[in-house]
């Protein structure tokens, strides 16, 4: 199965982002591909909360969802929309990720869960928790181009047990798009995909933003492909692009016998005192 996935740039202006957008949606069709994967904020990334707060919209009246949906469905190609920053409840936004078939119809949906608040030693704070509210459960599609898909995004990277969950309910590929800060992904973004994959033995596809932004951030990009041997199919740079991979499901089997992980799995008791 081909892939394509997008290491976009996104700035603060939705309009110029869902251009930018459809035109990769076309560029990933044109290439063979049957389903593209895009990195989280492709709507919208803007640290500035009052200015990201007022150009945030509903999910039924979001230009870049609306503009993605139909470039899906001229092109007739799938695509996993990483993630946009919609209206939530209480004067928060959500962190929502989207899976859209061949006919522009939204198949599924997933809202971020695990929030990124930290302070890093390089000086930069991030509370995302101040801005968004957490997603409250794990989500597997069924009737992809890439099988059974599970959705994640960004920092939910860093919790193994909900990748594991998402193997249990079958998922065959984890898609993972991300927005990285520059010292973490050289430090952890490679091993930590790498890990996930071997873990639940299965699929890790990666889009990630990549550059230095309009609101200032920098981002590290090298969007990624892994196998669930844990080898890096497709690794790009930091440069904003389209790529294309081709991935084999049989591979998961292959792997699964020879290192049968599923079937020694045991509920581990609480550490003793």
């Amino acid at each position: 199965m081909r892939i394509a996935l997008y290491q976009a740039q996104s700035g603060i202006d939705p309009a110029a982002n869902a251009e930018r957008l459809a035109a990769a949606v076309r560029e990933a069709a044109a290439g063979g591909a049957a389903m593209l994967f895009t990195p989280e904020m492709s709507g919208m990334l803007d640290r500035d909360r009052e200015r990201a707060l007022g150009k945030a919209r509903d999910e039924a009246d979001d230009l870049v969802l609306a503009t993605v949906l139909e470039a899906a469905k001229e092109a007739g190609i799938w695509v996993h929309l990483g993630s946009l920053a919609l209206k939530g409840e209480g004067g928060k936004l959500v962190n929502r990720g989207f899976v859209i078939d061949d006919r522009g119809e939204v198949r599924a949906r997933y809202d971020k869960i695990h929030l990124f608040d930290v302070d890093l030693p390089s000086g930069e704070s991030w509370r995302e928790s101040a801005m968004y509210q957490a997603g409250k459960g794990a989500v597997v599609v069924d009737g992809t181009p890439v099988g059974r898909l599970g959705l994640t995004i960004c920092y939910d990277l860093r919790f193994p047990e909900l990748f594991q969950r998402l193997s249990e309910a079958g998922a065959e590929v984890i898609a993972v798009p991300a927005a990285f800060t520059v010292p973490t992904g050289r430090a952890h973004w490679q091993v930590l995909m790498r890990a996930r994959a071997i873990e639940a033995e299965l699929f890790i596809v990666a889009a990630a933003q990549a550059g230095r932004h309009e609101d200032g951030r920098e981002t590290y990009g090298h969007s990624l492909v892994v196998d669930p041997w844990g080898e890096v199919i497709l690794q790009m740079t930091q440069e904003p692009g389209l790529a294309f991979a081709e991935i084999d499901l049989g591979r998961i089997s292959d792997v699964r016998a020879r290192i049968p992980v599923h079937q020694h799995r045991r509920a581990i008791p609480p550490v003793a005192n």
